[in-house]
Protein backbone atom coordinates (compact mmCIF):
# COMPACT_ATOMS: atom_id res chain seq x y z
CA UNK A 1 0.00 0.00 0.00
CA UNK A 2 2.72 1.99 1.03
CA UNK A 3 4.68 2.06 -2.12
CA UNK A 4 2.01 4.68 -3.73
CA UNK A 5 4.14 7.32 -1.52
CA UNK A 6 6.92 6.85 -3.25
CA UNK A 7 5.31 9.37 -6.34
CA UNK A 8 6.26 12.78 -4.82
CA UNK A 9 3.03 14.79 -5.79
CA UNK A 10 1.15 12.03 -3.94
CA UNK A 11 3.34 12.22 -1.08
CA UNK A 12 3.12 15.46 -0.73
CA UNK A 13 -0.81 15.41 -1.29
CA UNK A 14 -1.32 12.82 1.31
CA UNK A 15 0.55 14.74 4.17
CA UNK A 16 -1.29 17.34 3.35
CA UNK A 17 -4.57 15.71 3.91
CA UNK A 18 -3.37 14.27 6.60
CA UNK A 19 -2.04 17.55 8.67
CA UNK A 20 -5.60 19.33 7.47
CA UNK A 21 -7.57 16.41 8.74
CA UNK A 22 -5.38 15.97 12.26
CA UNK A 23 -6.51 19.25 12.61
CA UNK A 24 -10.32 19.36 11.74
CA UNK A 25 -10.30 16.29 14.37
CA UNK A 26 -8.97 18.66 17.16
CA UNK A 27 -11.47 20.91 15.88
CA UNK A 28 -14.39 18.11 15.81
CA UNK A 29 -13.59 16.95 19.42
CA UNK A 30 -13.48 20.88 20.89
CA UNK A 31 -16.92 21.88 18.89
CA UNK A 32 -18.49 18.69 20.93
CA UNK A 33 -17.24 20.08 24.24
CA UNK A 34 -18.07 23.73 23.25
CA UNK A 35 -21.52 22.85 22.62
CA UNK A 36 -21.78 20.93 25.73
CA UNK A 37 -20.38 24.25 27.80
CA UNK A 38 -22.97 26.38 26.00
CA UNK A 39 -26.06 23.80 26.29
CA UNK A 40 -25.42 21.48 28.82
CA UNK A 41 -28.08 18.92 28.35
CA UNK A 42 -29.33 19.81 24.90
CA UNK A 43 -25.89 19.43 23.13
CA UNK A 44 -26.91 16.64 21.04
CA UNK A 45 -29.74 19.08 19.77
CA UNK A 46 -26.94 21.93 19.16
CA UNK A 47 -23.95 19.98 17.48
CA UNK A 48 -26.82 17.93 15.47
CA UNK A 49 -28.02 21.52 14.26
CA UNK A 50 -24.52 23.05 13.75
CA UNK A 51 -23.66 19.71 11.68
CA UNK A 52 -26.67 20.04 9.89
CA UNK A 53 -25.80 23.39 8.36
CA UNK A 54 -22.44 22.01 7.67
CA UNK A 55 -23.62 19.71 5.40
CA UNK A 56 -26.36 22.52 3.90
CA UNK A 57 -22.81 24.65 2.70
CA UNK A 58 -21.85 20.97 1.54
CA UNK A 59 -24.39 19.91 -0.31
CA UNK A 60 -25.40 23.65 -2.19
CA UNK A 61 -21.82 24.32 -2.63
CA UNK A 62 -19.70 21.72 -3.82
CA UNK A 63 -21.57 21.61 -7.52
CA UNK A 64 -21.20 25.51 -8.07
CA UNK A 65 -17.27 25.00 -7.01
CA UNK A 66 -16.79 22.15 -9.16
CA UNK A 67 -18.58 24.57 -12.44
CA UNK A 68 -16.11 26.95 -11.68
CA UNK A 69 -13.16 24.44 -10.68
CA UNK A 70 -12.58 23.35 -14.19
CA UNK A 71 -11.68 26.46 -15.50
CA UNK A 72 -9.09 27.60 -12.29
CA UNK A 73 -5.63 26.22 -11.61
CA UNK A 74 -6.23 23.51 -8.83
CA UNK A 75 -3.03 24.57 -6.89
CA UNK A 76 -3.92 27.84 -6.44
CA UNK A 77 -7.61 27.40 -5.63
CA UNK A 78 -6.36 24.47 -3.01
CA UNK A 79 -4.14 26.51 -1.70
CA UNK A 80 -6.62 29.72 -1.26
CA UNK A 81 -9.38 27.31 0.33
CA UNK A 82 -6.91 26.12 2.84
CA UNK A 83 -6.04 29.82 3.85
CA UNK A 84 -9.94 30.97 3.94
CA UNK A 85 -10.25 27.90 6.18
CA UNK A 86 -7.51 28.80 8.74
CA UNK A 87 -9.19 32.42 9.06
CA UNK A 88 -12.38 31.33 10.11
CA UNK A 89 -11.22 28.26 12.86
CA UNK A 90 -8.93 31.59 14.20
CA UNK A 91 -12.07 32.86 15.07
CA UNK A 92 -14.06 29.35 16.76
CA UNK A 93 -12.36 29.73 20.33
CA UNK A 94 -13.92 33.42 20.73
CA UNK A 95 -17.43 31.96 19.83
CA UNK A 96 -19.60 32.85 22.98
CA UNK A 97 -23.45 31.93 21.29
CA UNK A 98 -25.01 28.97 20.05
CA UNK A 99 -25.94 31.05 17.08
CA UNK A 100 -22.33 32.25 16.27
CA UNK A 101 -21.18 28.92 16.06
CA UNK A 102 -23.59 28.35 13.51
CA UNK A 103 -22.16 31.15 11.44
CA UNK A 104 -18.93 29.75 12.02
CA UNK A 105 -19.58 26.24 11.15
CA UNK A 106 -21.37 27.36 8.01
CA UNK A 107 -18.26 29.65 6.52
CA UNK A 108 -15.69 26.90 7.38
CA UNK A 109 -17.42 23.93 5.58
CA UNK A 110 -18.56 25.83 2.62
CA UNK A 111 -14.57 26.64 1.79
CA UNK A 112 -14.00 22.65 2.75
CA UNK A 113 -17.06 21.63 0.03
CA UNK A 114 -14.62 23.94 -2.95
CA UNK A 115 -11.24 22.27 -1.25
CA UNK A 116 -12.72 18.55 -1.21
CA UNK A 117 -14.17 17.55 -4.36
CA UNK A 118 -11.43 19.06 -6.04
CA UNK A 119 -8.74 17.46 -4.41
CA UNK A 120 -10.37 13.99 -4.56
CA UNK A 121 -10.15 14.36 -8.13
CA UNK A 122 -6.61 15.49 -8.60
CA UNK A 123 -5.44 12.16 -7.04
CA UNK A 124 -6.69 9.78 -10.09
CA UNK A 125 -4.68 12.31 -12.36
CA UNK A 126 -1.84 11.70 -10.41
CA UNK A 127 -2.10 8.11 -10.08
CA UNK A 128 -3.81 6.72 -12.99
CA UNK A 129 -2.82 2.50 -12.83
CA UNK A 130 -5.85 1.32 -11.02
CA UNK A 131 -4.21 -0.63 -8.19
CA UNK A 132 -2.10 2.79 -7.24
CA UNK A 133 -5.62 4.32 -6.86
CA UNK A 134 -6.78 2.01 -5.25
CA UNK A 135 -4.17 1.94 -2.66
CA UNK A 136 -4.09 6.05 -2.54
CA UNK A 137 -7.95 5.25 -1.55
CA UNK A 138 -6.75 3.02 1.30
CA UNK A 139 -4.53 6.04 2.29
CA UNK A 140 -6.88 8.32 1.86
CA UNK A 141 -9.53 6.24 4.34
CA UNK A 142 -6.79 6.08 7.03
CA UNK A 143 -5.87 9.63 7.14
CA UNK A 144 -9.87 10.45 7.08
CA UNK A 145 -9.65 8.34 10.56
CA UNK A 146 -6.67 10.10 11.86
CA UNK A 147 -9.85 12.10 12.39
CA UNK A 148 -11.64 9.54 14.02
CA UNK A 149 -8.92 7.51 15.98
CA UNK A 150 -5.19 9.98 16.63
CA UNK A 151 -6.93 13.47 17.17
CA UNK A 152 -9.25 12.13 19.68
CA UNK A 153 -6.22 10.43 21.23
CA UNK A 154 -4.17 13.73 21.02
CA UNK A 155 -6.65 15.60 22.19
CA UNK A 156 -7.39 13.30 25.49
CA UNK A 157 -3.59 13.79 25.69
CA UNK A 158 -3.76 17.87 25.29
CA UNK A 159 -7.23 17.99 27.36
CA UNK A 160 -4.85 17.10 30.68
CA UNK A 161 -2.87 20.52 29.99
CA UNK A 162 -5.15 23.11 27.92
CA UNK A 163 -8.46 24.22 27.33
CA UNK A 164 -10.94 22.87 24.61
CA UNK A 165 -11.09 26.52 23.18
CA UNK A 166 -7.31 25.77 22.90
CA UNK A 167 -7.57 22.85 20.44
CA UNK A 168 -8.96 25.22 17.91
CA UNK A 169 -5.44 26.58 17.43
CA UNK A 170 -4.27 22.63 16.10
CA UNK A 171 -7.11 23.32 13.29
CA UNK A 172 -5.10 26.17 11.57
CA UNK A 173 -1.56 24.89 11.86
CA UNK A 174 -3.19 21.76 10.14
CA UNK A 175 -4.97 24.10 7.01
CA UNK A 176 -1.77 26.39 7.39
CA UNK A 177 0.48 23.49 7.01
CA UNK A 178 -1.96 21.61 4.40
CA UNK A 179 -1.70 25.15 2.28
CA UNK A 180 2.38 24.79 1.99
CA UNK A 181 2.09 21.34 1.18
CA UNK A 182 0.12 21.96 -1.76
CA UNK A 183 2.36 24.74 -2.45
CA UNK A 184 5.22 22.58 -3.15
CA UNK A 185 3.99 20.28 -6.06
CA UNK A 186 2.99 20.73 -9.39
CA UNK A 187 -0.80 19.55 -10.08
CA UNK A 188 -2.30 18.70 -13.19
CA UNK A 189 -4.64 21.21 -14.95
CA UNK A 190 -8.07 20.50 -15.46
CA UNK A 191 -8.72 18.62 -18.99
CA UNK A 192 -9.71 20.98 -21.19
CA UNK A 193 -13.66 20.67 -22.00
CA UNK A 194 -16.09 22.48 -24.44
CA UNK A 195 -17.50 25.64 -23.72
CA UNK A 196 -20.53 25.19 -21.43
CA UNK A 197 -23.07 27.60 -19.78
CA UNK A 198 -23.15 27.84 -15.96
CA UNK A 199 -26.30 26.01 -15.55
CA UNK A 200 -24.89 22.67 -17.51
CA UNK A 201 -21.55 23.07 -15.44
CA UNK A 202 -23.41 23.07 -12.69
CA UNK A 203 -25.45 20.24 -12.97
CA UNK A 204 -23.46 18.06 -15.06
CA UNK A 205 -22.29 15.59 -12.32
CA UNK A 206 -25.28 15.40 -10.78
CA UNK A 207 -27.11 14.48 -14.15
CA UNK A 208 -24.07 11.59 -15.17
CA UNK A 209 -24.48 10.51 -11.25
CA UNK A 210 -28.06 10.10 -10.99
CA UNK A 211 -28.16 8.10 -14.90
CA UNK A 212 -25.69 5.47 -13.30
CA UNK A 213 -26.96 2.51 -12.23
CA UNK A 214 -23.89 1.63 -10.07
CA UNK A 215 -23.70 5.45 -8.38
CA UNK A 216 -27.23 5.40 -7.86
CA UNK A 217 -26.92 2.28 -5.42
CA UNK A 218 -23.93 3.95 -4.33
CA UNK A 219 -26.00 7.00 -3.46
CA UNK A 220 -28.27 4.64 -1.12
CA UNK A 221 -25.13 2.93 0.46
CA UNK A 222 -24.20 6.40 1.45
CA UNK A 223 -27.89 7.15 3.19
CA UNK A 224 -26.63 3.94 5.57
CA UNK A 225 -23.03 5.08 5.86
CA UNK A 226 -24.80 8.57 7.28
CA UNK A 227 -27.54 6.58 9.26
CA UNK A 228 -24.26 4.79 11.44
CA UNK A 229 -21.85 8.19 11.27
CA UNK A 230 -23.99 9.90 12.38
CA UNK A 231 -25.24 8.35 15.71
CA UNK A 232 -21.48 8.25 16.65
CA UNK A 233 -20.20 12.04 15.86
CA UNK A 234 -23.98 13.21 17.52
CA UNK A 235 -24.65 11.58 20.44
CA UNK A 236 -20.87 10.04 21.75
CA UNK A 237 -20.89 13.16 24.13
CA UNK A 238 -24.20 12.47 25.15
CA UNK A 239 -24.37 8.72 25.92
CA UNK A 240 -21.16 9.00 27.58
CA UNK A 241 -20.95 12.07 29.54
CA UNK A 242 -24.33 13.07 29.83
CA UNK A 243 -25.68 9.16 30.12
CA UNK A 244 -23.13 7.68 31.81
CA UNK A 245 -21.94 10.59 33.82
CA UNK A 246 -17.94 9.86 32.63
CA UNK A 247 -15.26 12.71 31.13
CA UNK A 248 -14.19 14.32 28.48
CA UNK A 249 -11.49 11.64 27.77
CA UNK A 250 -13.85 8.91 28.04
CA UNK A 251 -15.69 10.71 24.84
CA UNK A 252 -11.92 10.69 23.03
CA UNK A 253 -11.66 7.41 23.80
CA UNK A 254 -15.40 6.30 22.18
CA UNK A 255 -14.56 8.23 19.29
CA UNK A 256 -11.09 6.55 19.06
CA UNK A 257 -12.33 3.19 18.84
CA UNK A 258 -14.77 4.52 16.21
CA UNK A 259 -11.89 5.56 13.90
CA UNK A 260 -9.79 2.17 14.99
CA UNK A 261 -12.67 -0.14 13.84
CA UNK A 262 -12.25 2.12 10.19
CA UNK A 263 -8.69 1.99 10.20
CA UNK A 264 -8.63 -1.58 10.38
CA UNK A 265 -11.10 -2.15 7.58
CA UNK A 266 -8.70 0.66 5.38
CA UNK A 267 -5.63 -1.73 5.80
CA UNK A 268 -7.32 -5.20 4.42
CA UNK A 269 -9.29 -3.84 1.75
CA UNK A 270 -6.57 -3.32 -0.51
CA UNK A 271 -6.19 -7.21 -1.02
CA UNK A 272 -9.92 -8.00 -0.27
CA UNK A 273 -10.87 -6.40 -3.63
CA UNK A 274 -8.49 -7.98 -5.24
CA UNK A 275 -10.70 -10.89 -4.81
CA UNK A 276 -14.12 -9.40 -3.38
CA UNK A 277 -16.25 -7.54 -6.28
CA UNK A 278 -17.28 -3.84 -4.88
CA UNK A 279 -20.75 -4.00 -5.14
CA UNK A 280 -20.09 -7.40 -2.41
CA UNK A 281 -18.07 -5.66 -0.08
CA UNK A 282 -19.83 -2.43 0.48
CA UNK A 283 -23.21 -4.44 0.52
CA UNK A 284 -21.73 -6.53 3.34
CA UNK A 285 -20.35 -3.82 5.12
CA UNK A 286 -24.21 -1.70 5.08
CA UNK A 287 -25.00 -4.96 6.31
CA UNK A 288 -22.90 -4.80 9.28
CA UNK A 289 -23.52 -1.30 9.78
CA UNK A 290 -27.58 -1.74 10.12
CA UNK A 291 -26.65 -5.00 12.21
CA UNK A 292 -24.47 -3.00 14.67
CA UNK A 293 -26.86 -0.29 15.02
CA UNK A 294 -29.51 -2.43 16.04
CA UNK A 295 -27.17 -4.37 18.99
CA UNK A 296 -26.54 -1.46 20.31
CA UNK A 297 -30.08 -0.40 20.31
CA UNK A 298 -30.53 -3.88 22.88
CA UNK A 299 -27.34 -4.00 24.37
CA UNK A 300 -25.42 -0.39 24.30
CA UNK A 301 -25.44 0.65 27.82
CA UNK A 302 -22.36 0.46 29.64
CA UNK A 303 -19.40 2.16 28.21
CA UNK A 304 -17.21 -1.65 27.03
CA UNK A 305 -20.45 -2.37 25.24
CA UNK A 306 -20.06 1.57 23.36
CA UNK A 307 -16.75 0.96 22.93
CA UNK A 308 -17.08 -2.04 21.44
CA UNK A 309 -20.13 -1.17 19.20
CA UNK A 310 -18.12 2.17 17.81
CA UNK A 311 -15.07 -0.05 16.82
CA UNK A 312 -17.87 -2.53 14.81
CA UNK A 313 -19.62 0.45 13.64
CA UNK A 314 -16.16 2.25 12.34
CA UNK A 315 -15.20 -1.28 10.61
CA UNK A 316 -18.51 -1.68 8.69
CA UNK A 317 -17.89 2.29 7.69
CA UNK A 318 -15.03 1.95 6.15
CA UNK A 319 -15.82 -1.17 4.24
CA UNK A 320 -18.79 0.44 2.82
CA UNK A 321 -17.43 3.90 1.89
CA UNK A 322 -14.04 3.26 0.88
CA UNK A 323 -14.17 1.51 -2.62
CA UNK A 324 -16.68 4.70 -3.59
CA UNK A 325 -13.70 6.19 -5.27
CA UNK A 326 -13.53 3.53 -7.83
CA UNK A 327 -16.63 3.53 -8.89
CA UNK A 328 -16.72 7.58 -9.86
CA UNK A 329 -13.23 6.96 -11.42
CA UNK A 330 -14.92 4.26 -12.98
CA UNK A 331 -17.83 5.81 -14.13
CA UNK A 332 -16.60 9.20 -15.36
CA UNK A 333 -14.22 10.44 -18.39
CA UNK A 334 -11.32 12.67 -17.33
CA UNK A 335 -12.69 15.61 -18.36
CA UNK A 336 -16.02 15.06 -16.02
CA UNK A 337 -14.39 13.49 -13.18
CA UNK A 338 -14.00 16.47 -10.67
CA UNK A 339 -18.23 17.42 -11.65
CA UNK A 340 -18.28 13.47 -10.33
CA UNK A 341 -16.73 13.76 -7.33
CA UNK A 342 -18.59 17.16 -6.15
CA UNK A 343 -21.93 15.31 -7.35
CA UNK A 344 -21.20 12.31 -4.78
CA UNK A 345 -19.73 15.05 -2.53
CA UNK A 346 -23.46 16.91 -2.54
CA UNK A 347 -25.31 13.67 -2.84
CA UNK A 348 -23.86 11.92 -0.14
CA UNK A 349 -23.98 14.79 2.45
CA UNK A 350 -27.54 15.29 1.31
CA UNK A 351 -27.98 12.10 2.99
CA UNK A 352 -26.28 13.00 6.32
CA UNK A 353 -27.98 16.90 6.32
CA UNK A 354 -31.51 14.21 6.84
CA UNK A 355 -29.42 12.12 9.36
CA UNK A 356 -27.50 14.59 11.43
CA UNK A 357 -30.58 16.52 12.64
CA UNK A 358 -32.47 13.08 13.21
CA UNK A 359 -30.20 11.83 15.41
CA UNK A 360 -29.88 14.47 17.59
CA UNK A 361 -33.49 15.56 18.02
CA UNK A 362 -34.00 11.75 18.21
CA UNK A 363 -31.93 11.58 20.80
CA UNK A 364 -33.16 13.94 22.94
CA UNK A 365 -36.61 13.55 22.36
CA UNK A 366 -37.34 9.75 22.40
CA UNK A 367 -33.92 8.89 23.95
CA UNK A 368 -31.02 7.11 22.86
CA UNK A 369 -32.19 3.27 22.66
CA UNK A 370 -34.80 3.99 20.49
CA UNK A 371 -32.59 6.52 18.52
CA UNK A 372 -30.52 3.73 17.69
CA UNK A 373 -33.43 1.26 16.42
CA UNK A 374 -34.33 4.10 14.16
CA UNK A 375 -31.35 4.53 12.57
CA UNK A 376 -30.60 0.96 12.22
CA UNK A 377 -34.31 0.83 10.40
CA UNK A 378 -33.02 3.32 8.31
CA UNK A 379 -29.48 1.72 7.39
CA UNK A 380 -31.09 -1.31 6.35
CA UNK A 381 -33.92 0.33 4.15
CA UNK A 382 -30.79 1.93 2.36
CA UNK A 383 -29.51 -0.94 2.20
CA UNK A 384 -31.92 -2.91 0.56
CA UNK A 385 -32.61 -0.10 -2.04
CA UNK A 386 -28.81 -0.27 -2.86
CA UNK A 387 -29.10 -4.07 -3.70
CA UNK A 388 -32.14 -3.11 -6.15
CA UNK A 389 -30.31 -0.40 -7.79
CA UNK A 390 -26.72 -1.92 -8.08
CA UNK A 391 -27.75 -4.22 -10.90
CA UNK A 392 -25.54 -7.74 -9.90
CA UNK A 393 -24.12 -7.51 -13.33
CA UNK A 394 -21.87 -4.57 -13.31
CA UNK A 395 -19.44 -4.60 -16.26
CA UNK A 396 -16.85 -1.77 -16.18
CA UNK A 397 -17.47 -1.56 -19.79
CA UNK A 398 -20.24 -1.35 -22.38
CA UNK A 399 -19.66 -3.08 -25.26
CA UNK A 400 -21.93 -1.35 -28.36
CA UNK A 401 -22.04 -0.69 -31.67
CA UNK A 402 -22.31 3.00 -33.08
CA UNK A 403 -23.91 2.39 -36.67
CA UNK A 404 -24.22 6.23 -36.99
CA UNK A 405 -21.31 8.17 -36.58
CA UNK A 406 -18.52 8.46 -38.69
CA UNK A 407 -15.43 7.16 -38.53
CA UNK A 408 -13.44 10.69 -37.11
CA UNK A 409 -16.00 11.59 -34.77
CA UNK A 410 -14.41 12.09 -31.41
CA UNK A 411 -15.99 9.66 -29.55
CA UNK A 412 -15.09 6.68 -31.74
CA UNK A 413 -11.94 7.62 -33.42
CA UNK A 414 -10.37 4.13 -33.47
CA UNK A 415 -12.63 1.97 -33.47
CA UNK A 416 -12.59 -1.32 -35.08
CA UNK A 417 -15.44 -1.64 -37.93
CA UNK A 418 -17.90 -4.80 -36.68
CA UNK A 419 -21.17 -5.43 -39.32
CA UNK A 420 -21.05 -2.23 -40.63
CA UNK A 421 -20.80 0.15 -37.46
CA UNK A 422 -18.06 1.05 -34.87
CA UNK A 423 -17.93 -1.46 -32.33
CA UNK A 424 -16.25 -0.58 -28.71
CA UNK A 425 -16.64 -0.16 -25.25
CA UNK A 426 -17.95 2.77 -23.20
CA UNK A 427 -17.32 3.02 -18.67
CA UNK A 428 -20.60 2.28 -17.75
CA UNK A 429 -21.47 6.40 -17.48
CA UNK A 430 -24.06 8.53 -19.16
CA UNK A 431 -22.41 9.65 -22.42
CA UNK A 432 -20.89 13.15 -23.27
CA UNK A 433 -22.17 12.95 -26.83
CA UNK A 434 -25.27 10.72 -26.39
CA UNK A 435 -26.80 11.68 -23.09
CA UNK A 436 -29.50 9.57 -23.11
CA UNK A 437 -27.18 6.43 -23.25
CA UNK A 438 -27.15 4.28 -20.85
CA UNK A 439 -30.17 4.90 -18.11
CA UNK A 440 -30.13 1.06 -17.35
CA UNK A 441 -27.99 -1.82 -16.78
Amino acid sequence: MLRVLGNRTYRHLFLAQVVALVGTGLATVALGLLAYDLAGADAGLVLGTALAIKMIAYVGVAPIAAAFAERWPRRGMLVALDLVRAAVAVSLPFVTEVWQVYVLIFALQAASAAFTPTFQATIPDVLPDEADYTRALSLSRLAYDMESLVSPMLAAALLTVVGFHDLFAGTVLGFLASAALVVSVALPSPAPVAPRGIYDRTTRGLRIYLATPRLRGLLALSLAVSAGGSMVIVNTVVIVQGGLGLDQQATALALAAFGGGSMIAALVLPRLLETVADRAAMLGGGAMLTAGLAAAAAFGSGFPAIVGFWLLLGLAYSVTQTPSGRLLRRSSHPEDRPALFAAQFALSHACWLLTYPAAGWLGTGIGIPLTFAVLAAVAGGAVLLAVMLWPSRDPETLEHVHADLPADHPHVRGAVPAGGGLRHSHAYVIDSHHPDWPRSA
